[in-house]
């Protein structure tokens, strides 16, 4: 709840007393009683569900539409009512951080229906002084649903390609045995059979190409709330760097690029090992491939008051500044030729950013063109919070927009 509707909120709680510590005369009771009733009408019109909690979390104000919502459940004195579990939740964090608080998720409509056609809301706490809260709730069902078809199309078609594409690798490779010359026979291999393999060798790396596409795009959308999240537990940076190095260390050595590390060690973050470690190898890989022969790529991790932060430094060929807000896009590539050479598929950057916000972290770029790139993976120090734990001990689920705080 903003701009008038908060106001008339203010002046109907502090009534008098607000009008004194502005150096004005106090409302007459008439006028009070006046504008709090266009003020209820008002909120009551609103298609957006309105709860304000007062400091014991009892809901003072509620609108039709967030009755209709189910943002209320039953009280334990007969004939009273209560906020819903995650809205007392919301309320509680706003009082103690005075920050606002922003979740988009699917809330399940009854008890005996949680997974049947649930109800998409976008809740938005913030508070209102003396320990008030409102909550405004939006109805963004619709969009989640077609999110839903858009990530199931995607994991449908995605899950079918695997198949031919696991065939044509294998025919390919088949071919490509087939035509491999043997011995002294080689300088007598006709041009058909030349041109037969060079064309083998080039549906192999094609369909490996297109296999590692259908992959990422399986990954993609699991990051994107095709499957539950895993619960978050302790990660130590450490592991997840020398996993990447590993993992990265044949490219690097093929293209003669050293990697490097420094920085804190002991670091811990919090959340899905697998994830972090994904997203930390696209960048690395990411940083390998777009450098020069005999250039060095950097690893550094260190701790600042509220995040863990791990740097990937290239000495390559930078971004142009008009790209820098479009790298993270799917499909979305810099350098087309370059990435055409390495095989890439314009989903690592992406992959990287929905880790990092799944991850309640970011991912942050600076580059200058011919200078070199730094891609920084901001990450939270403290483990999650209450929040999170309600959504898991609740049975709902965050929605396509994932869990945020503004």
């Amino acid at each position: 709840m903003s701009g008038p509707a908060r106001g008339w909120w203010l002046r109907s709680v502090s009534g008098s007393e607000s009008s004194r510590s502005a150096g004005r005369p106090p409302i007459p009771d008439d006028e009070q009683g006046g504008l709090s009733a266009l003020g209820r009408k008002t909120i009551d019109s609103l298609r957006a569900g309105v709860v304000v909690l007062d400091p014991d979390d009892v809901p003072v104000l509620v609108n039709p539409a967030a009755r209709a919502m189910g943002l209320l459940r039953t009280g334990a004195a007969p004939g009273s009512i209560a906020a819903h579990p995650l809205i007392r939740t919301l309320a509680g964090q706003v009082r103690r951080t005075g920050v606002r608080r922003e979740i988009e998720l699917d809330l399940p409509r009854g008890r005996d229906s949680a997974g049947d056609n649930p109800l998409g809301v976008h809740l938005r706490a913030m508070g209102l002084g003396a320990g008030y809260v409102s909550i405004e709730a939006a109805d963004v069902t619709e969009s989640h649903r077609l999110a839903r078809v858009r990530r199931d199309f995607v994991a449908n078609v995605s899950h079918e390609l695997k198949t031919p594409i696991g065939a044509l690798q294998l025919l390919a490779e088949a071919l490509v045995d087939a035509t491999e010359p043997a011995g002294e026979g080689a300088a007598e291999l006709s041009e058909d059979v030349i041109a037969a393999r060079r064309f083998a060798e080039r549906i192999q790396h094609e369909s490996t190409r297109l296999g590692r596409l259908v992959q990422e795009l399986l990954e993609l959308t699991r990051l994107q709330g095709a499957e539950p999240q895993p619960a978050p537990e302790p990660v130590a940076v450490d592991w997840v760097i020398a996993e990447v190095i590993d993992r990265t260390r044949t490219g690097a050595a093929a293209r003669r690029v050293e990697i490097a590390v420094d920085g804190q060690r002991g670091l811990t973050v919090y959340g899905s090992d697998s994830q972090l470690a994904t997203a930390l190898a696209n960048l690395v890989e990411n940083a390998i491939n777009y450098s020069g022969e005999d250039t060095t790529v950097r690893v550094t991790a260190r701790a600042t008051d509220e995040h863990i932060e791990i740097a990937v430094a290239d000495q390559g060929i930078g971004i142009a500044p008009n790209e820098v807000d479009r790298i993270f896009e799917r499909f979305y590539r810099a350098d087309q030729a370059r990435s055409r050479a390495t095989g890439g598929t314009g989903l690592g950057l992406a992959i990287v950013k929905h880790i990092a916000n799944n991850h309640g972290g970011r991912v942050d770029v600076s580059s200058t063109l011919g200078g070199g790139s730094t891609f920084t993976l901001r990450l939270p120090a403290s483990p999650p919070d209450d929040l999170e734990a309600t959504l898991n001990s609740a049975g709902i689920e965050a929605g396509p927009a994932e869990l945020r705080q503004a």
